[in-house]
């Protein structure tokens, strides 16, 4: 699968940045395959176009929403905590090279960067549309959820447990806190409710007290 989904990824990138841009789009797909990775994936970029693709409607530029896709998690490192910067800072580097217009490389750098947080002002379309989509896969099926939780465990399998659980319960926490997960109208009546329960039931086996007896218990 994943040869074919690496072509589909390139031909994609090929579209939206021409034939001379292919080089930069090989190396966008081989960051996404980088081994440490279990997550933030070529799957996850994929499923992250397809999304777009839906919420096309709802984007002011859905050129810069799309290469702000691609650079989104282009650096990638687990315990990094300026991801999203130097994957910023990557897009404003490569795309005016490929003769991308600048309105269009700030918007998608300010995409991205955006993705830190999660937090698009509400007339942010742009901004809305790209983030709603990095966060569908919170609305997953309950074998999608699993495997999409399991793969973020792998990826901080350097963590001890007790860490990690604290630490996912607040980025879960938090996420829940927030009045919408997600900002366009097509995503909130899609996702919303699957996400907030998929939200809830993980953030109750991260805090749950294990049984007596069982690792981890006092």
């Amino acid at each position: 699968m994943g040869m074919s989904l690496d072509a589909d990824l390139l031909d994609r990138w090929t579209k939206l940045a021409g034939p001379q841009a292919r080089a930069v789009g090989e190396d966008l797909v081989r960051r996404y395959r980088e081994p440490h990775r279990r997550y933030h994936t070529a799957e996850h970029l994929a499923a992250m176009l397809a999304v777009i693709d839906d919420l096309a409607a709802d984007a002011e530029d859905l050129d810069a929403v799309r290469y702000a896709a691609f650079f989104h998690d282009a650096v990638y490192a687990v315990d990094g905590t300026d991801n999203e910067e130097a994957s910023a800072r990557l897009a404003e580097t490569a795309l005016p090279a490929l003769g991308v217009g600048a309105d269009t490389v700030a918007e998608a750098a300010r995409l991205v960067r955006l993705t830190g947080g999660h937090h698009p002002d509400p007339s942010d379309r742009n901004g809305a549309v790209l983030c709603d989509a990095d966060l569908a896969i919170l609305a997953a099926d309950a074998a999608a959820y699993a495997a999409y939780t399991a793969a973020v465990r792998a990826e901080y399998a350097h963590v001890p447990d007790p860490l990690f659980r604290s630490g996912r319960a607040a980025v879960l926490a938090a996420l829940a806190g927030q009045p919408a997960l997600f900002r366009t109208p097509t995503a909130r009546a899609r996702y919303e409710s699957a996400a907030r329960a998929n939200l809830a039931a993980e953030l109750a086996t991260l805090t749950a007290e294990p049984p007596a007896g069982a690792p981890g218990a006092e």
